[in-house]
């Protein structure tokens, strides 16, 4: 009797790791429907409003889900703890962290210079800001990252929002020439989009994850070139500074929010002023202050050079030492500064 004890021990071990299993997937598959306080017109709202995944509630506000589905402050909360709850968020290990950070890629230039001075190339997962006076080049970096990206990765894309009718699929069509891939095939995994005004821009840069939820386009790379441009048309005097700060920081929160959540990078051009209170050095200040300082992972300073380079300088980054390096911009591609 005490061997057919010792020899049925062993087969309820198996049945509590297949219970823990499950219960892992049935974590794992929960939808937003299941959240409480969630039926199906409620659902149905948030979906329409971009929230159409668990982590996408996870990592929403309070406001933002009351706005979206007309539901309490009180519900609202409950949601998100539930969501956040199910996907066991909370605090990583460092080596977890490294780990996640091996899924980073590098976007590279086609200059070893600039490549080195970004730590490699332009990474996913963050926000590039760079800014400078009109002709620096900010323009030419978004066109040829475009082009580098979609090289690197063959069935990545890339979502193109143009505040100032920048965008010429001709300068696409030469760099893609330049790095020896099909122009037809590069213009076709590029979507644009125009910005006619500051909620035009705000409203295209959410519908990205409806790209890429919906539509299944596996977006590598964000360009919003110009950041700042219809803020600083709409809201003019310091009576509105306030107001546009806040706007700006909305708009930041919701790009920050993409490149973090899908691993793509974001590359947004910033306009600049003069500060008229700099007696010496170079008065050269970007639009947009503290709150697109914070909110940028790099930023770079583009200016003209002699012999007509033109030069980046890193100028704020969590890793990188300040450095700058100079290039020219050619028809095709970019190539190192050597005078």
């Amino acid at each position: 009797m005490k061997q057919e004890a010792i020899l049925m021990e062993p087969e309820k071990a198996p049945k509590k790791e297949a219970k823990t299993t499950k219960k892992e997937s049935k974590q794992k598959d929960i939808t937003v429907a299941d959240l409480p306080g969630v039926g199906p017109a409620t659902a149905e709202k948030l979906m329409l409003a971009g929230f159409d995944t668990v982590m996408a509630v996870a990592v929403a506000t309070p406001g933002e889900l009351v706005e979206a589905s007309g539901v309490s402050e009180s519900v609202s909360r409950k949601m998100i703890h539930a969501a956040r709850e199910a996907l066991d968020m909370g605090f990583f290990s460092g080596d977890e962290l490294m780990a996640k950070r091996d899924k980073v890629i590098k976007i590279t230039t086609g200059v070893d210079s600039f490549n080195e001075l970004m730590g490699g190339g332009f990474e996913t997962g963050a926000i590039t800001e760079a800014f400078g006076e009109f002709g620096s080049g900010k323009t030419q970096v978004g066109h040829l990252l475009a082009v580098r990206v979609l090289k690197q990765c063959p069935e990545g894309s890339v979502v193109y929002i143009d505040t100032e009718n920048t965008f010429r699929p001709e300068r696409i069509a030469q760099f893609a020439k330049g790095a020896d891939v099909d122009p037809q095939e590069i213009l076709k995994r590029i979507k644009v989009a125009r910005a006619y005004n500051s909620d035009h821009q705000m409203l295209l840069a959410e519908k990205v994850t409806d790209l890429i939820n919906n539509q299944g386009l596996d977006v590598k790379l964000v360009i919003v070139d110009s950041l700042t441009a219809h803020f600083r048309a709409e809201f003019i005097g310091r009576g509105t500074l306030a107001e546009r700060q806040q706007k700006l920081n909305k708009h930041m929160h919701v790009l920050s929010k993409l490149a973090d959540m899908h691993n793509l990078a974001i590359f947004v051009t910033n306009q600049v002023s003069a500060d008229p209170a700099q007696f010496f050095g170079d008065p050269t200040k970007p639009i947009g202050g503290n709150i697109v300082a914070h909110a940028s992972t790099f930023r770079i300073y583009l200016r003209k050079g002699k012999k007509g380079c033109r030069v980046a300088k890193l100028i704020d980054s969590p890793n990188l030492p300040d450095n700058e390096c100079a290039f020219f911009v050619r028809e095709e591609k970019f190539e190192e500064f050597k005078g």
